[in-house]
């Protein structure tokens, strides 16, 4: 159960904004929104996400506390909700977050809270778009997607589960990870799509022919560059807090690239083609649901 509290979201966009609409109908205490921008708080109202803004004086054990800011503003809001004479996080309100990288989560909270709060659950929904802001809340975005959350030792399960039910409230189906196996993991299956896109739409736009290039683009081009559309702020964040892992994903992307530039400049149309029936299977058997085959 959500319990009897309120639910407050700090950063009312794309992700805090969603949860609102996704949920506030199984919040009994009402949701209320926090965000530095006066506009994200003044839409969140017009669109009725919100019940209320700005951090209640009272929080307790009742409350849930959604953190949805960029990865390197975390620490701030946890340092905002440390009570250091009592010891205590957020008035005892379970806390968890939206960051795309946990290690910088669990590392704010030891150095602000000297130890992982029993009420802190770090998390993260494997859901978004390319587009960014309250205005692009929706109530469906989390359905049917996964939330993964990475509790440490400390998390007391009463806390895990009322923010695995949050999440289902929402329609997501809700896994546990490691928090250093989240960040490798996600390295690989979401940041490193995104600065290859980033760096496509970059190098293409810097090419003599540019104009040409960008004139004669089709859907294949813009299939693949979509997320290049993404909020540069939040995605600077999320590959600076998650650089290691990032820059591990890049060596094997960049042998993989190796290997092709080996096979094109010999000619080998046989290598080629089985390169791409491997990732073709692979890409199919995702789509489809299947897992991905194995190969030796």
């Amino acid at each position: 159960m959500l319990g009897s509290g309120r639910l407050v979201v700090c950063g009312v966009g794309l992700i805090g904004g969603s949860l609102a609409a996704a949920v506030r109908d199984h919040v009994t205490g009402g949701v209320i929104g926090v965000d530095a921008d006066d506009a994200a708080i003044a839409g969140a109202e017009a669109r009725g996400l919100i019940d209320g803004r700005g951090w209640p004086e009272d929080l307790s054990p009742e409350d849930l506390v959604l953190v949805a800011v960029p990865t390197l503003a975390v620490a701030g809001v946890i340092e905002q909700l440390w009570d250091a004479e009592s010891g205590i996080l957020a008035g005892g309100a379970v806390v968890t977050d939206a960051a795309s990288v946990k290690r910088p989560v669990i590392d704010a909270a030891m150095a602000v809270c000297g130890r992982i709060p029993a009420n802190l659950v770090p998390g993260h929904p494997i859901a978004g778009s390319e587009r960014s802001g309250v205005s692009a809340a929706r109530a469906d975005l989390f359905r049917d997607h996964r939330v993964i959350l990475t509790p440490t030792s400390e998390a007391a399960p009463a806390a895990v589960d009322r923010v695995r039910v949050l999440w289902e409230r929402a329609g997501a189906e809700v896994c546990t990870m490691d928090v250093a196996e989240h960040d490798r993991v996600l390295a690989l299956t979401s940041h490193l799509p995104h600065l290859l896109a980033f760096a496509l739409v970059d190098t293409l736009g810097r090419a003599p022919e540019h104009e040409a290039v960008f004139r004669f683009a089709a859907g294949g081009f813009r299939d693949f560059t979509r997320i290049a559309s993404s909020d540069p702020v939040m995605w600077s964040d999320i590959f600076t807090a998650n650089a290691v892992a990032v820059g591990a994903s890049l060596d094997r992307l960049e042998a993989e690239l190796a290997e092709l530039r080996g096979l094109l400049e010999a000619g080998d149309r046989d290598g080629l083609r089985e390169l791409f029936a491997r990732a073709k299977a692979l890409r199919d058997a995702h789509v489809a649901g299947a897992g991905a085959p194995s190969h030796d």
